[in-house]
């Protein structure tokens, strides 16, 4: 993928994933024969073989991922980062260790398929302008909630959005050194909450799931069969 700057992806895997019902955590949950978690960075790995990995983890999962990466073999540069309190906190301790002057991605440890042409769009357009989200228009009838009652809303108007969220870094790390607000819920909400950059968005993938449900399980078993027929 050639570049005039290096290309960062910071994999944010230190929630607990209470929504899954496991004993543990939802990204170290094996699916197709190893962890979730493994699959995320090995496709990006195959997308971009330059790519700087920074992994964030929750401080009792290290010595679990380092057990698993020895069990099935999995040897890639990765820099590990203890996670924080809150998502907020984690991604600021993984940007930390991401170059100035570069182009950083942030990106969940539980989504393993996101497309190869979407993930170089949103680095292309970050160089180009700043910022860059992969996003897919809502494909149901919406309905918002006003106080006692509910009114239709054009799903038109309406964007799903998923990661990776690409940064210049400088730009991300600095909107990173504001105080944790609770009302953030991803990384383009810290970004545009310091500036009026425009935000980029690009047509995702609809395979580039949230593995967050046992549902989702069911769900991404079925991708991965499909993308391992794909690649054979």
């Amino acid at each position: 993928m050639p570049t005039s700057k290096q290309h960062y992806a910071v994999i944010v895997a230190a929630g607990q994933g209470k929504r899954m019902q496991s004993s543990i955590p939802k990204q170290f949950m094996p699916l197709k024969g190893k962890p979730i978690l493994m699959h995320t960075i090995t496709n990006l790995h195959s997308i971009d073989s330059s790519l700087r990995f920074i992994l964030v983890l929750s401080k009792e999962h290290i010595p679990l991922w380092q057990k698993l990466c020895s069990e099935y073999a999995f040897n890639l540069p990765i820099t590990i980062v203890e996670g924080g309190k809150e998502r907020f906190d984690s991604v600021k301790r993984g940007l930390a260790e991401v170059e100035n002057d570069s182009i950083v991605a942030i990106h969940d440890g539980v989504r393993p398929f996101v497309g190869k042409n979407v993930w170089k769009q949103c680095f292309d357009m970050a160089e180009s302008a700043s910022n860059a989200v992969p996003a897919l228009i809502a494909k149901d009838s919406i309905r918002l909630r006003c106080k006692e009652t509910t009114k239709t809303f054009n799903r038109n108007d309406v964007y799903l959005i998923q990661t990776p969220q690409c940064f210049h870094s400088n730009l991300i790390k600095s909107a990173y050194n504001q105080p944790f607000n609770p009302l953030f819920t991803d990384d383009i909400q810290v970004f545009e909450s310091i500036y009026d950059n425009k935000i980029n968005i690009i047509e995702g993938n609809a395979e580039n799931i949230k593995i967050t449900t046992p549902f989702d399980v069911l769900i991404a078993d079925s991708i991965a069969a499909e993308w391992r027929k794909e690649s054979s």
